[in-house]
């Protein structure tokens, strides 16, 4: 495997490579890094040996560290191209016209005309203060630049690609309200979304990643300080986003559209963080055939999740468990309320705790319907909508990372927001 990885890397010699040599290949490395690393993760799965909870101890810390590692990299790699950047344009302000790659003031100007002037407004046409949307900027540069169509490069900055991608979940704006905003084609804006959401999907889907048996103890120590119940691992729930897709059928010549929704299975912190999450599942499912269907129950299941020894309140053991409504089984490991509680009883009380503690699954769900390609039903097939619900999950784990809840709903909550 490393053999493998590093005959793929081929770096000339520095003193034979110009400026924009060195900064393409610095570009093209962290891209590099960055898609072989799940590859390795894989690998690595396959080849150690499974020998139950002990090997799962060492295997789990070794995968974390390396993800860790990876982000780090790629931040330090991104962070020197962006540095190089900013240095080679106030060297020369005037740019070189046999640099074709480089973009022009024009192009920039595109972008500056399509931001608006104050915060408030930014954060309505990008979901996101502007010293976030610059740290995303910096650090996705690299992987956005070097995924051009074969043959036909785009010439275009990273801030005006992201805010493509950006834009249209933010607004759910349609391609032909995009183009004009950007001074990009259609075309050009379909393949800038895309490209934005694989680059999150498969390059930060360790953002909304299942925490590890250490990490989980601190999710659990949040919600026995919020509640007093110990050993709560998080909060499920599966809200539905409705889409307008074709049937297959034709009328008149035209393919007849219908409305359908696709359900999200979320796993979420007492912060709202999101840990984990399944999407592309039909909606018209209920939550429980859902979770039988999903890997995530298989884990549980098989003692790969949730597999800490228990906690002991008055000579009881409590084993990890979830918290689910009312849709979901009663299971050993996931605790769902009382039907029709007594009024004073201990039930009614527990369901009043119950209730407490979904709030942060509550308050992701409204979160991730304020984006606005998922706030109403929009003309795309499956595939591109779980796209959307994976990228707005990775955004809505990243802003909460940086304090920036620009995205959250601003008003009361309550259980009609959830599916």
């Amino acid at each position: 495997m490393y053999a493998l990885i590093c005959s793929e890397i081929k770096t000339p010699f520095p003193d034979k490579m110009d400026k924009g040599e060195r900064e393409f290949d610095s570009r093209s490395l962290a891209a590099l890094l960055s898609s072989l690393l799940p590859q390795l993760l894989v690998s690595l799965f396959i080849l150690l040996p499974s020998s139950g909870s002990t090997s799962n101890d060492s295997v789990f810390p070794l995968l974390h560290h390396l993800l860790s590692t990876s982000e780090i990299a790629t931040c330090l790699s991104l962070s020197l191209s962006w540095k190089r950047k900013r240095t080679h344009q106030t060297e020369h302000d005037v740019p070189d016209d046999g640099d074709e790659t480089r973009p022009k003031p024009a192009q920039l100007g595109r972008f500056d005309s399509a931001i608006p002037g104050s915060p408030d407004s930014f954060r309505t046409c990008f979901k996101m203060t502007s010293s976030t949307f610059e740290w995303l900027s910096t650090l996705l540069e690299p992987l956005l630049e070097c995924r051009d169509p074969v043959g036909s490069p785009l010439n275009l900055p990273a801030e005006i690609r992201l805010g493509i991608g950006i834009f249209r979940l933010a607004t759910g704006s349609d391609y032909p309200e995009i183009s004009p905003q950007f001074g990009v084609s259609v075309p050009v804006t379909k393949f800038c979304i895309k490209q934005f959401c694989r680059v999150l999907c498969t390059n930060f889907r360790f953002w909304v990643g299942f925490p590890t048996p250490n990490e989980l103890e601190m999710v659990s120590s949040e919600f026995k300080t919020l509640t007093g119940l110990p050993h709560c691992c998080g909060i499920i729930d599966c809200p539905r986003f409705n889409i307008v897709s074709s049937n297959g059928y034709q009328s008149n010549s035209q393919y007849i559209l219908q409305e359908e929704s696709i359900a999200a299975q979320i796993v979420v912190d007492s912060s709202s963080r999101i840990l984990c999450i399944f999407a592309g599942f039909r909606g018209e499912k209920g939550n429980s055939r859902i979770l039988k269907s999903s890997t995530l129950c298989k884990d549980i299941e098989d003692g790969n999740l949730l597999n800490l020894p228990s906690v002991h309140v008055d000579d009881v053991g409590i084993p990890q468990y979830l918290v689910g409504g009312g849709g979901y089984p009663l299971l050993p490991w996931l605790l769902v309320p009382f039907v029709d509680p007594i009024a004073g009883s201990c039930e009614e009380h527990f369901n009043e705790v119950h209730g407490l503690m979904r709030l942060s699954a509550i308050r992701t769900v409204a979160s991730l319907r304020n984006w606005g390609v998922l706030s109403k039903p929009i003309e795309v097939d499956v595939k591109t909508v779980v796209a959307y619900i994976g990228a707005c999950s990775i955004l809505h784990n990243a802003m909460l990372m940086r304090e920036d809840y620009s995205a959250f709903h601003g008003g009361a909550v309550d259980d009609s927001l959830l599916g």
